[in-house]
């Protein structure tokens, strides 16, 4: 079913839109929690918080991109339960993906620093954009979908520390483009 109709279903209120994006989406969103996560258990009860989600937010929000979005949703729900699991100190399987960023991207939520996170939007969507397609989408698999660099490497038939390297160059770089834009670290 297109992802148009499957919207439409949603504004209808019509419950077969569940069942559809479930049905064309589930393994693509459930990959994306797992990946966070690493628990099947917790990725079953994400999906269906994603299901929900999108019911309750759908309308007024109508999606372009029904992907995108359900897997925004589905990354976000995935997060915030590892946050919560960590902040328990119950589940560290995330832990290497968010502190190998963590030199690179500021912290915190003031009023100033929403206005200053916006503006590191804006940067990191131009640095993103003036990257190679390849580069763009080693980025986007290791610290979006949180691919491992195992699998990552073995894709690219690379060595392990090959694409290490690679990922640590690319960090540079955004560290080195967040610097030049005056952006506080």
């Amino acid at each position: 079913m297109e992802d148009r109709t499957i919207v439409d279903l949603f504004i209808q209120r019509n419950q077969r839109a569940i069942t559809e994006a479930a049905e064309k989406y589930g393994g693509y969103c459930g990959t994306v929690a797992e990946r966070i996560l690493g628990c099947p258990e917790d990725t079953e009860e994400i999906l269906n918080d994603t299901w929900l989600a999108a019911w309750n937010d759908i309308p007024p929000s109508q999606p372009q991109c029904l992907r995108a979005y359900l897997g925004r949703l589905t990354r976000n729900l995935a997060l915030s339960r590892f946050r919560f699991y960590r902040s328990k100190k119950r589940y560290v399987g995330m832990e290497t993906l968010l502190s190998e960023l963590e030199d690179c991207l500021p912290g915190g939520r003031t009023p100033e620093q929403e206005l200053e996170a916006r503006e590191l939007v804006r940067v990191l969507r131009d640095w993103i954009d003036h990257l190679s397609a390849g580069e763009r989408q080693l980025f986007v698999r290791r610290y979006w979908h949180g691919v491992p660099v195992k699998e990552l490497a073995r894709e690219a038939g690379v060595r392990q520390n090959a694409m290490t390297q690679r990922l640590l160059r690319l960090r540079v770089r955004l560290r080195t483009r967040l610097e030049q834009e005056g952006v506080e670290l």
